[in-house]
This record gives C-alpha cells, sequence and structure tokens, in this order.
C-alpha cells in the first residue's frame, strides 16, 4: 500500500484552497482577470507557507488549456501535468543543485525557443538566493527583457541574498507566517476530511511548535497519527513533543508566587522525566506567564480556553510587577541558557533569580533617591567650603623649569576658576535637601500661573532658575527622565503639586513613564507626594539644560583665554613656531 503524506496529500490546488495568504491571492487575482500579468514574480518567506505551491498555482492559472484566468479548471491535461509535475512546458530549477554559471547559461539559452504545447513557457526557480553572483548575471539581462512567451517564477526564503539589481526586475510577494489559530484550524479541517479522531489542545500544540509553517504542521501531523495510533490526543503529542505538561507551569507558577523554593525545586525534579528540553519547557513557562500579564493588563482580552479560569484567578492574587519581572528575567535566562553547564541547571537558575529578585517597592526607591541627594548636598557642601578657602592662583609661584610634573619647562598647570563662571548659590540652596523647604507655595513668573495653596507655616520664597538647577542636579534621575527634568520651567510649588513648562520641541519627553518617574523623584526631594503638572509652551525662563550648557561654554571660554595668556604655553608655541588648536581644548564637569 503506497501512503502520500498530508503535506503533498492537501497541498493546495488553486487560490480558494490557500490559507492565510489573501494579499497574495488578491493581487495575483486580479493582475490575471485584468490581464495585467508580469513577466516576473519573486515569492518570499519563510519556510512552509507556500511559496512553491502559490507559483505552481500560478503556472496553472497561465497554462489552463480553457484559458488565463484566475480559476483554473484543474480537469484539463495542463493542470494535470502541473499537479503532479510532468508539464513540458513548466521548467522546475532548484538554485542549490543548480547554481553554477554554465548551467545558468544553459538554461537561459533556451528561452528564446516557444513553449511546445502550452501558452507560456514557465521558468520556476526555487531557493534562488542561492546562485552565485555569476549566475545571477547570466540570468539578469533575460529576466529584464524576456522573450513574449516566458515568465519567471522566482521563490526564496533568504531575498537579503539577491542582488537588488534582480530584485528591481521583479514583482515581490511576501508570504506571511500562519498563526496557531489558522494552523490549528486547518488541521482540524483536514482531520475531519481524514476520519482521524483528534483532542483539540492536541492540534494547538502541534500549531504552536509548528512556528508559522504549515508544511511543518502537516509533517508533525504525521508523526502525531503515527505516535498514537491513528488518534491525536493532547498527552500522546506533548510527549511526542517534548512539551511541558501545563500542570507543572501551573505548579512552578503558585510555587514562585508564594516564594517557596522547596517546593519549587521538587516540582522542577518531578517534570525533569518528561521534558525533553528544558528550552522549551521555558518557552512554556514564559507562554503562561505572558496570558497572566495579558489578563492583568487587559481582563478583556480572550484567554486560552484551557488555562482561563486559573490564569485569571492568579491574575487577580499577584502583582503586575512581580509578573513582568518573572517574564524578563526568564527571556533573559532563555537566552543564556546555552552557557549553562546543562540545560537543567540552567532552568534551576532561572527560576531561582525568580525566586530571589522583587521588584524594588516605592519606599525603596524614595529611600534611595533621599540617600543620593543627600550625598549630593553634602558633596555640594565640601565644595562651598573649599571654594572659600581657595588660595589665590596668583599668589603661587611658578614651578621651577625643571619640575617633571609640569611636562614642559616654565609651564604651569592652571586650574580654571569656576567662580567666575558660575552664578554664586545662595547658602540656603547649598543642601539640596533645603532648598525651598521653608516654601509649600512658591509662585515664579509665568502668563497667568496661580499660587498653589500652601501650608500655614510656610515661608514663601522665590526660587531662580539657578535654585530650580540645583534642585533638578540633585534628583536621582537617568536617561529621558533627566532630560525631561533638564528642560522644564519651574512655574510654582505647591502642597501637592508642582507646576512645570516644557518647550513644544520637547514635548515627546512626556511619553511613557519617565513622567511619573519625575514625580516619584520630586516626591523623595521634597518629602511628600507630589505630582507634577507640565503645561506646553513657549520658553521664558533658562532651563537648568540651557544654564548647563551656558556655564559649559564659559568654563571652556575661561580655559582657552587663561591658555593664551599662560606664560608656559606663549614659551612653546615660541619655542617650536606653533600655535593654539582651540578646538581641540575640552573642560570637565
Amino acid at each position: 500500500m503506497t501512503y502520500q503524506a498530508l503535506a503533498r496529500k492537501w497541498r493546495p490546488r488553486d487560490f480558494s484552497e490557500l490559507v492565510g495568504q489573501a494579499h497574495v491571492v488578491k493581487a495575483l487575482s486580479n493582475a490575471l482577470d485584468q490581464g495585467r500579468v508580469h513577466h516576473a514574480f519573486l515569492f518570499t518567506g519563510t519556510r512552509g507557507v507556500g511559496k512553491t505551491t502559490v507559483a505552481r498555482i500560478l503556472a496553472k492559472c497561465l497554462n489552463c488549456d480553457r484559458g488565463v484566468s484566475s480559476s483554473p479548471c484543474g480537469e484539463c491535461s495542463s493542470c494535470l501535468e502541473i499537479d503532479s509535475g510532468r508539464h513540458i512546458d513548466l521548467l522546475e530549477v532548484d538554485a542549490a543543485s543548480r547554481a553554477k554559471v554554465d548551467e545558468t547559461r544553459e538554461l537561459m539559452n533556451n528561452v528564446q525557443f516557444a513553449p511546445t504545447r502550452a501558452a507560456y513557457k514557465i521558468y520556476l526557480i526555487d531557493e534562488v538566493h542561492m546562485f552565485s553572483d555569476a549566475s545571477f548575471n547570466a540570468l539578469l539581462k533575460t529576466l529584464e527583457e524576456p522573450p513574449p512567451h516566458v515568465k519567471f517564477l522566482l521563490a526564496t526564503t533568504d531575498p537579503q541574498r539577491m542582488p537588488i539589481t534582480v530584485l528591481s526586475r521583479c514583482l515581490q510577494f511576501s508570504l506571511k507566517r500562519l498563526p496557531a489559530e489558522q494552523t490549528s484550524a486547518r488541521l482540524e479541517h483536514i482531520l475531519n476530511a481524514e476520519g482521524v479522531a483528534y483532542e483539540v489542545p492536541a492540534l494547538r500544540m502541534l500549531a504552536r511548535s509548528a512556528d508559522g509553517s504549515l508544511r511543518d504542521a502537516l509533517s508533525l501531523l504525521d508523526q502525531a497519527i503515527a505516535h498514537g495510533a491513528g488518534v491525536v490526543e493532547a498527552e500522546s503529542v506533548r510527549a511526542m513533543l517534548g512539551l511541558l505538561d501545563r500542570a507543572h507551569v501551573r505548579g512552578l507558577i503558585e510555587h514562585l508566587i508564594a516564594g517557596d523554593g522547596v517546593r519549587l525545586l521538587a516540582q522542577v525534579d518531578a517534570m525533569a522525566s518528561e521534558v525533553a528540553d528544558f528550552g522549551e519547557g521555558l518557552a512554556e513557562l514564559l507562554g503562561v506567564l505572558k496570558q497572566i500579564a495579558v489578563a492583568q493588563v487587559v481582563p478583556e482580552a480572550p484567554l486560552d480556553e484551557e488555562l482561563a479560569d486559573w490564569v485569571r484567578t492568579i491574575a487577580s492574587s499577584v502583582a503586575a510587577e512581580d509578573i513582568q519581572l518573572f517574564y524578563q528575567i526568564g527571556l533573559i535566562g532563555r537566552r543564556d541558557l546555552p552557557l549553562a553547564p546543562d540545560p537543567r541547571t540552567g532552568f534551576e537558575m532561572v527560576l531561582l533569580r525568580m525566586l530571589a529578585f522583587q521588584p524594588a517597592a516605592s519606599g525603596d526607591l524614595g529611600a534611595a533617591s533621599q540617600d543620593s541627594s543627600a550625598a549630593a548636598g553634602r558633596a555640594d557642601a565640601k565644595l562651598s567650603s573649599a571654594r572659600s578657602s581657595r588660595v589665590d592662583p596668583s599668589s603661587v609661584e611658578p614651578p621651577h623649569a625643571t619640575d617633571h610634573a609640569s611636562g614642559y619647562d616654565g609651564a604651569q598647570v592652571l586650574p580654571v576658576e569656576e567662580e567666575a563662571v558660575r552664578p554664586a548659590t545662595p547658602e540656603a540652596l547649598v543642601d539640596p535637601h533645603n532648598a525651598l523647604a521653608a516654601a509649600r507655595s512658591v509662585a515664579l513668573p509665568s502668563d497667568n500661573a496661580a499660587v498653589l495653596p500652601c501650608d500655614s507655616q510656610a515661608q514663601s520664597v522665590q526660587p531662580s532658575p539657578d535654585d530650580w538647577t540645583s534642585i533638578v542636579r540633585s534628583l536621582d534621575l537617568q536617561g529621558l527622565t533627566r532630560e525631561l527634568a533638564a528642560n522644564c520651567e519651574l512655574l510654582s510649588i505647591g502642597s501637592s503639586e508642582i507646576r512645570l513648562r516644557l518647550a513644544p520641541e520637547h514635548r515627546q519627553l512626556t511619553a511613557g513613564s519617565g513622567t511619573k518617574r519625575f514625580e516619584q523623584a520630586l516626591s523623595a526631594h521634597f518629602g511628600r507626594a507630589v505630582h507634577a503638572r507640565i503645561d506646553v509652551g513657549a520658553r521664558q525662563l533658562e532651563t537648568p539644560a540651557l544654564i548647563t550648557d551656558r556655564q559649559s561654554v564659559a568654563r571652556r571660554e575661561e580655559a582657552i583665554r587663561r591658555l593664551q595668556v599662560d606664560p608656559g604655553v606663549i614659551a612653546l608655541v615660541d619655542a617650536f613656531s606653533g600655535h593654539l588648536e582651540v578646538d581641540s581644548i575640552k573642560t570637565t564637569d
């Protein structure tokens, strides 16, 4: 008895049977029905999505005995011969086995001859990216201007390896990977037609394992039917694929949430004999964590029917940030799994990381921010003290001509006096935590800026842009959040709200979670919950970013001025007939 594989038996014979490629079918059908058929087509996509199948259906549409149309009859001799792969005017070429330039030239030499009995001579070249550069060059001219009776159908999984000169001469169609739901529905249709008993969860496992390839799904289905002795059951398919039982996944997640390391490792012991690939087991764990995250963030979204009730229960009993952290640790762990001494050790370490690390509480973040701000305040206080006791540089004798530390005879290393370019800091602002500490309501000049409510014992002060700059520098901010703070103008401060203004060109800085982190840092700084209200409008005052830039430019200009009048530098320039490269001078903060 001869058995035909399901992938061959159920290969689509016309566009109506094609699954998941509606965008390609629509374009080709319209072109065929309107008589606007290009001479070269390129079909791209991952393995098993239907590239060669679409090309063969298109060949049938062109060479059907009943004429060119988007619906070939499937009954004439041409259609039957194309289906069986023996049509004389359809030349199927595997580029991987015919990559030599001589073979390509021989193929192109036959282009000039008319088709034997069909309307078109069709060249179907599979995995065309395997051609050598010389082979592509041999194909190029014919591909650009072929005889009217010739059509080229090219297929590849890697279009990036093809010359752009070839790509530009073809109509390109990108075939999509099939969603697991669509693949599962197709498998269900085929099993119903074949009269094979099945369980729907088993088909979902096969569809997920196929990873978007319908051909792979059908090959796995053949294997599942044989493994289950003619029946496709969930347990049989799970064992065949080496997938992790969902009961083990539920146990792992429950023990993680409970913080029970003993039971967590015992669960790994229980599943070790069933899991063929711990990488796939980790992938299954990530899939369930994703379901929980969806239930927490988008409760109305559909869930896996097998786990829906359990997922909703877990989602309501655990913090969203815990699930997000579990997922992130698992994702990084899956990437690093090949580096572990063995797969089980890597899997266990991923679970132990999930158990050991927890998201920082908001109170911890506030304490860390306060510690950082206090350290910055102490540093500023020391700097002010050092400035007050600084020795006048003019009173210091120049070093001896033979001093090795100078780097050259008679040269002096002169510090840049920051006081000359930096505005004096009010004594009340030396410690950033004391800045505005006496105030609960401050109004700065602004258009229609209202003074916010303040505490009855608050002493009103009038912070300047420099004061706001000191506050921003004391905040423990990074990245885009730091940029947001540095580009805001301070309008007013109230008991629970701080008003700021942001120039329109920096509006994008308010996107994402930056504003929330900004508010947390401000709350930690002022010692109370503060809401940041950021208005977008034209800038009227200097922002911390502008002040920082101005001070940086002033420091550099002062450094250049001091170098230009420095006796040692002047002596060097004169001795070597050189000049001072001003553009190379940089200052450090």
